[in-house]
């Protein structure tokens, strides 16, 4: 109320100075900050804040620590990317409206972290975020699904958590739900963590051979050995880690490139290599 009568004010002044023709052409909006209307219209969504609740909820979630860099697609106000920065990580926001993207940056500098919450006004189809290793995201699923493919080229153990909406048939690692009062009606964090390609035959030592189906990061396949093949069984992947069993031994790896290596039964190791690479 105090900035709408400053501003006020300042026409008044102006409408003496320069007379009734000039104030004309003096415009209230002009002379007001800018502030946003839930519901108003963007490039590819309305704009719609995340309750606070949830942006604590979604990086909860995250896990996110002081040695992540999180990127925000389609950062609105800044206050994901802002509450981010807060917590110590390096945090940048993607947005499409110049004038949110002022305001996020504005905000930044008010609440000390203008060095740390970094805001980008750009497209989000057409930007690189590939230094991510948390991205955030509150888009319809529509456009979920035109950026999963470029989500699930991101480095393996790259944790995407979207407020509400999910990735259609990739499903969620993690649901997390807020209860109560301090639902607002946005109150689902979904969270994937990207994982490794293993699709493709491995060789387990001289007699082994392990050939994987993938789906996202759920496993199926069979494990040959000496001839004789045995389905895979509860075979997953939770970003480069690689979990299975077959011929009631349990196997627990992690893949890096055309390596896999880990333990069988949590004494004896094992190893793999990719026939392909």
């Amino acid at each position: 109320m105090r900035t709408l009568k400053t501003a006020a004010s300042a026409l008044l002044i102006a409408s003496c100075a320069l007379g009734a023709p000039a104030l004309a052409q003096i415009k209230l909006s002009d002379a007001l900050p800018y502030s946003p209307m839930v519901g108003q219209e963007g490039k590819d969504v309305i704009w719609v804040p995340t309750p606070q609740p949830l942006v604590d909820l979604m990086l909860d979630t995250a896990k996110l620590t002081p040695a992540d860099t999180l990127v925000d697609l389609g950062s609105g106000d800044g206050r994901l990317v802002i509450t981010a920065a807060k917590r110590g990580a390096s945090a940048r926001g993607i947005e499409y409206n110049p004038d949110l993207v002022g305001l996020a940056r504005r905000q930044a500098a008010a609440q000390g972290v203008g060095d740390k919450a970094v805001f980008e006004e750009a497209d989000i189809f057409e930007s690189d975020f590939s230094e991510a290793n948390v991205v955030t995201l509150f888009l319809l699923p529509a456009l979920n699904l035109r950026l999963r493919p470029t989500l699930l080229d991101m480095a393996p153990g790259t944790r995407i958590v979207a407020n509400s909406f999910t990735m259609d048939d990739w499903k969620p690692d993690e649901i997390a739900q807020l209860a109560g009062e301090a639902c607002e009606g946005w109150c689902t964090a979904y969270k994937w963590v990207v994982p490794a390609k293993v699709e493709g035959v491995w060789q387990l030592g001289d007699d082994k051979v392990l050939t994987l189906k993938q789906e996202f990061q759920m496993l199926t396949g069979t494990l040959r050995d000496r001839g004789v093949s045995a389905p895979i069984r509860d075979a997953r992947l939770y970003g480069d880690e690689i979990r299975y069993a077959v011929y009631g031994d349990t196997y627990v790896g992690r893949v890096k490139g055309s390596q896999m290596a880990g333990l069988r039964n949590d004494t004896e190791a094992w190893q793999a290599k990719s026939a392909a690479r």
